[in-house]
């Protein structure tokens, strides 16, 4: 198998994969495995199957109504189906392609109308997204069905917005202006080239979602700023390309800051790592940023396999770590400085409901900034609050 593979052949590989997703591995494991077995296969070939594989798990009940059944090739069906392809030329077991339809799987039922399908969401979710989102709560459902716009964050340290679309222009990567920061750029082609690309690999832009960047633009310049809860960093670097500031970077689990001084380096960025605890010893700091763990509901188109795997007792573990994580932040931030709160999630739970019971534990602090960021077609689905002392 090379990049010149059949795409039935591919539609069969991604049947394999769900296939063994139904046995218990994550998407990623599974995907993983097939490609093991399987190294004959091109970067083509992998990139349509993982592409397959996901666009399942964003639309899984759509899928498995027209499929009319759950199991790995009767989701491809009704995913194909769905997505108007041509099933007789995928399934007609030549070559690597699959068996072809059976008269049953030819016949498709009408349309979906019931939210529980048409929205692809597990059904305890839907009333969540009902209370968070009011009148919104189908359109984000729906946009969490496609597929994630690829943004850049622009290393404004370095360059600017237009020289940085030239420079990725002559790289064969186009991409566009995006309104929700003015370091943000939206590829609308050659995504796959970036990571090759000179710009990327000398930090003059950097893979990020463009929602998230508009969570740090939305803080004040300069400082001594602390970015709490890490994880990767983009958040740290985009703190720093402001050089006025002295930013920080902190994880309870320093293991997911392990790429983060390559990054640094990449970005010419001033970043301290900090330990759980040398926090103290540092504190305080003029700003506290937290994009908390959570559900990542905000996010479903990036991490699909989520909405399916999120319970109800994980997102209620999820707030109470959210709680404790504010905790801990109040007693790092100055007298008067600012505590952020974030999260790629879209639920009231995780958001407006954590900051009122923050104000409710702690009724000498009040919140002065609030923004929720929509999923659309420019980002994911984020909150953001900003909280200080009364």
């Amino acid at each position: 198998m090379d990049d010149s593979v059949t795409p039935g052949a591919r539609v069969a590989a991604a049947i394999e994969v769900l296939d063994d997703m139904a046995g218990g591995l994550a998407a990623e494991q599974a995907l993983t495995r097939w490609a093991r077995r399987s190294r004959y296969a091109g970067s083509k070939d992998r990139a349509a199957i993982r592409d397959h594989v996901f666009d399942v798990l964003r639309s899984r009940k759509t899928a498995a109504h027209y499929g009319r059944s759950d199991n790995a090739r009767a989701l491809m069906i009704g995913l194909l189906h769905e997505q108007g392809a041509d099933l007789a030329s995928l399934f007609n077991a030549q070559g690597h392609a699959p068996a072809a339809l059976s008269e049953a799987e030819a016949t498709f039922p009408p349309a979906p109308t019931d939210p529980e399908t048409l929205w692809n969401l597990p059904d305890w979710v839907i009333p969540h997204f009902q209370d968070s989102l009011g009148d919104e709560a189908g359109k984000s459902a729906q946009a969490l069905q496609s597929r994630a716009p690829i943004t850049l964050r622009v290393n404004l340290g370095k360059t600017n917005r237009g020289r940085a679309q030239v420079m990725l222009s002559e790289q064969g990567i186009e991409a566009l202006e995006n309104p929700l920061a003015a370091s943000a750029l939206t590829v609308t082609e050659g995504a796959r080239k970036i990571r090759n690309s000179q710009a990327y690999s000398e930090g003059y832009v950097e893979l990020q979602d463009a929602a998230s960047q508009a969570v740090v633009a939305a803080l004040a310049p300069g400082g001594k700023v602390l970015d709490y809860c890490t994880g990767g960093g983009g958040k740290a670097l985009a703190l720093a390309m402001d050089d006025s500031r002295q930013v920080f970077a902190h994880d309870i689990d320093a293991a997911r800051m392990a790429d983060l001084p390559t990054r640094t380096a990449r970005a010419a960025a001033g970043i301290t790592q900090l330990e759980t605890e040398d926090l103290a010893a540092n504190a305080p700091f003029d700003v506290v940023l937290c994009d908390a763990p959570c559900s990542g509901s905000g996010a479903w188109r990036r991490a699909a396999e989520g909405k399916w795997t999120l319970t109800q007792d994980r997102l209620k573990a999820l707030t109470q770590i959210q709680d404790d994580i504010l905790d801990q932040a109040a007693a790092l931030t100055a007298p008067s400085g600012i505590l952020a709160y974030a999260t790629c999630s879209v639920f009231k739970v995780e958001n407006e409901d954590r900051v009122e019971a923050f104000l409710i534990r702690h009724s000498d602090w009040k919140c002065t900034f609030s923004r929720r960021y929509s999923v659309d077609d420019h980002g994911d689905g984020f909150f953001t609050t900003h909280l200080t002392r009364a």
